[in-house]
């Protein structure tokens, strides 16, 4: 049971208690605050409160998170796309449709669940539903991932990432005609107060950059190359809306009106690092998945 404790603040006076709390972890759901507070988790000024109380400053807040289900997760025969693998390190090629790693609700079907029947040497950091997984991408995004199979490569391959050393560039096709070839997003990712499921742009969200240059121009799409020097939750997707070029096919953050393509057309195409043991540098790079060859190759045509 892990306690956190909240002194209410000037700006938070006469808001609901639920929405107080979820801005202030991004991984708190208002759903999730809602029902601590039901199951009398929450105490304000060591009394039990409703999920609709209203703030008073000062107030002093103690909430008592429970500790995560422990699950077991079954390991299940896949045919993954390994780029790479030995002692330290795999490096696999996610297809479209596919989550990373389990969770409460979803426990098969994952990279994680066809990781654990490949090998049975996997990092342990992460605890039991993320072994070895060191980054993430997003269920309808396809493309390249590094994995830890120890905890001194979890450890290394996590401080590349902090470090920013780690190439990770991503083909996307968005709507509209970008007009210049280079471009660099420079702006804070943090939960929207509107729709707590979503990400977007922020002023006290977390550091976030993107880099991207056009690979080619259609009349109504633009298919370009970004690499992130950050890696924030739903980045590339919420970066590129910011600035008026939605993904392709993106249910979240796209417009209403977009190709039907079961998702966004985002693949993870490049992945490069320090290996954890020789130092040496490693690039691999995927081509794109056939459907979404197959989509470009048809807009092309149509231009």
């Amino acid at each position: 049971m892990q306690k956190v404790e909240h002194t209410v603040l000037d700006h938070e006076t006469s808001q609901r208690i639920d929405k107080v709390l979820s801005t202030l972890n991004s991984e708190w759901s208002r759903t999730q605050v809602q029902q601590w507070i039901k199951e009398g988790q929450v105490l304000v000024n060591q009394q039990p409160v409703k999920t609709n109380y209203k703030c008073n400053v000062n107030d002093q807040i103690e909430i008592s998170i429970p500790d995560p289900e422990v699950l077991d997760v079954i390991p299940e025969e896949m045919d993954l796309d390994i780029y790479y693998e030995d002692s330290d390190v795999i490096v696999v090629n996610k297809p479209k449709g596919m989550v990373v790693h389990p969770a409460a609700g979803h426990m098969t079907g994952t990279l994680v669940n066809g990781l654990m029947a490949h090998c049975k040497d996997l990092s342990g950091i992460n605890g039991v539903l993320r072994p070895g997984i060191v980054h993430r991408i997003d269920k309808d995004t396809s493309g390249l991932l590094m994995v830890a199979k120890n905890d001194h490569a979890h450890e290394h391959l996590v401080n590349q990432l902090v470090e920013k050393t780690v190439t990770r560039k991503y083909k996307a096709l968005v709507h509209g005609n970008i007009g210049h070839d280079y471009g660099t997003i420079d702006a804070p990712i943090g939960r929207d107060p509107k729709d707590r499921q979503s990400m977007t742009v922020v002023e006290n969200g977390k550091h976030a950059v993107t880099h991207f240059h056009v690979l080619e121009r259609f009349n109504e799409y633009t298919f370009v190359e970004c690499r992130l020097e950050t890696g924030r939750t739903h980045q590339i997707r919420v970066h590129m809306k910011y600035i008026g070029f939605p993904l392709v096919g993106d249910p979240k953050y796209g417009p209403r009106k977009t190709l039907d393509i079961n998702g966004q057309a985002l693949h993870a195409a490049v992945l490069g690092f320090t290996h954890p043991t020789t130092n040496e540098y490693l690039e691999f790079e995927a081509p794109l998945p056939e459907e979404y060859e197959r989509l470009v190759t048809t807009i092309r045509k149509s231009h």
